[in-house]
This record gives structure tokens, C-alpha cells and sequence, in this order.
């Protein structure tokens, strides 16, 4: 492990921070040479906050509110896949021949296809037929306006639910199948011994697995599985082609719109990497605090 105390800025170190200035000023400078590309950063601000011409309140515009869609849908996503993950995970590691077949073929079948083509298979042939027959826009818009709020808060409003819950579910499916495989790998690494250990005492068998065995695979895969959501952030932009407006969708709405090309996408760039950076950040401080 690094000890920070013996740490020394080394040359090489140097050469490294100064090549990669160097990289960025010849960026920023090739953009206005050559492309003769005029800088408006003082335009991005706006498409963050807006000031109500009627309520003189300020509103999220563009940018804030697909930041939100984006936390929105990687949350439910990941709820969903895990709930998803953890049903294969047990049924491949603990299962039947049957269960574990079929485990194997959700996860070997999903990892091996694009996100990007699930996405559009599932909302075009699988999802919109559901959602046609629950019609859950149509409920939602007999509703309240407080329930009607409450949903738009929690999910989206009535004219963008359909896509919004065919995006989570289709997530949830891609990445529960990587869930399937965590939780897989942690109920096998325990060891034999825990479990004749639980029989030793009196426990049954399925007694033993879900007050010893799962609790002990979960504390396992704890941080990997922190890890995922942020994969899952990630992935979340993929969603944009089915015109859900999360961050990419709205970051390329604003694109067409203006023609800040470079200030949208670096824009965008940098909410990503915030959001995800500081999410990985806390998990190695608690990975590091609590590790076993």
C-alpha cells in the first residue's frame, strides 16, 4: 500500500502533470485556431437554472433536470437489477439443475449482447406491448396532482412514464445479469465449514443459507456491488435512444439547439465525472474503513 508520509514528487511526475497541460492547452488552442471556434461559456450557467418570467423564481432547465433523470434512473435500475441479480445469483449458485440453467442463459445471454441493442429490443418489442395493456400513463393522468407529482418526483410524468419505466426495467435486466454473477461468486466463496457449522446448532438447511450464508456472500460483495451502480450511471446514457431525457438526451437537444458543440459535451464531461468520481471516492474510504 502507497504510504503518503514517503511520497516524493518525482521528475517523472512532473513530466507527467505538465505533458497532460500541455495535451489540454494544445486542445483549447487548436479549437480556436483552427476550427476559429468561439468560446461561450458564459451561456452554459443558464441552461442549469432559469429565472420564471412569470413567478420570478429560479427553475432547473435542461442540463439540472436530465442530471436528476440520470440519478433517477440509475437508482431504480440498480433496485431492480439487484432484486433481479440476487434471484439469479441464488438460483445459480444454490439451485436446481434447472435453475441453474436457466440463471446461466439470462446472464450469458444478456452479457453477450449490446446494452445498447437490448435497449432498443426491449422497448420496442417487449415493453411497449406491457405497458400498452397497463396503461399506466392513462392512470396516472386520472390521478391527483399531488399523486401526479409524488410520481413525476419519484419516476416521471404522465406523458414520459411508459419510456421511463421500459429504460429502468431494461437496465435493470443488463445489469442484474453482472449482479447475478457477484452474488453468485460470494455464496460459493464461503466456506463448507460455516456451513456445518449452522448444522451443528440445529439450523435447517434453507435456515442456514439465509441467516448465515447470504448474510456473509452480501458482505462480500458489498463494495462490488457499490461499484455497479456506478457502472450503472454509466450506462444509463445508452437510454437516450429511446428519448428518455437524462443528461446525454438533453446534452444533445441543447447541442442541436445552439451549436455549442464543445461546451455542452465538456459540460456534460464533468457531470459525469463528478457524480461518479465522488460516488467511487466514498466507496474506498468505506471499503477502506470497514474492510474485513
Amino acid at each position: 500500500m502507497l504510504n503518503k508520509k514517503n511520497y516524493k514528487f518525482t521528475l517523472v511526475d512532473m513530466a507527467v502533470v505538465l505533458v497532460l497541460i500541455a495535451a489540454i492547452s494544445f486542445f483549447f488552442s487548436r479549437m480556436g485556431s483552427l476550427l476559429d471556434y468561439k468560446w461561450e461559456w458564459e451561456l452554459i450557467p443558464g441552461y442549469f437554472l432559469f429565472k420564471d418570467p412569470v413567478t420570478g423564481t429560479f427553475r432547473a432547465n435542461m442540463l439540472l433536470t436530465g442530471f436528476f433523470t440520470t440519478i433517477r434512473l440509475s437508482i431504480w435500475a440498480t433496485v431492480l437489477g439487484f432484486i433481479l441479480g440476487t434471484i439469479s445469483g441464488v438460483m445459480g449458485a444454490k439451485g436446481s439443475f434447472t435453475q441453474r440453467f436457466v440463471s446461466r442463459l439470462y446472464v450469458e445471454t444478456v452479457r453477450n449482447i449490446p446494452s445498447l441493442v437490448l435497449v432498443i429490443l426491449f422497448y420496442y418489442f417487449v415493453s411497449s406491448q406491457f405497458l400498452d395493456v397497463l396503461r399506466l400513463d392513462l392512470w396516472l393522468r386520472n390521478q391527483s396532482d399531488v399523486v401526479q407529482g409524488v410520481v413525476e418526483f419519484l419516476l416521471a410524468g404522465p406523458s414520459r412514464i411508459n419510456a421511463f419505466v421500459s429504460a429502468v426495467a431494461a437496465l435493470a435486466i443488463y445489469e442484474g445479469a453482472y449482479i447475478s454473477e457477484l452474488v453468485r461468486g460470494g455464496i460459493n466463496g464461503i466456506a463448507r465449514g460455516q456451513w456445518e457449522a449452522a448444522w451443528s446448532v440445529g439450523l435447517s438447511r434453507n435456515k442456514t443459507f439465509l441467516l448465515v450464508i447470504l448474510p456473509q456472500a452480501f458482505r462480500r460483495v458489498a463494495f462490488p456491488l457499490a461499484g455497479q451502480f456506478i457502472s450503472t450511471i454509466k450506462d444509463s446514457a445508452i437510454v437516450s435512444v429511446i428519448s428518455i431525457q437524462e443528461l446525454t438526451f438533453q446534452g444533445m437537444e441543447l447541442m442541436a439547439a445552439t451549436f455549442l458543440t464543445f461546451e455542452i459535451w465538456i459540460t456534460i464531461t464533468l457531470l459525469y465525472f463528478i457524480l461518479t468520481f465522488s460516488l467511487s471516492r466514498t466507496v474506498a474510504i468505506l471499503e477502506k474503513k470497514f474492510s474485513w
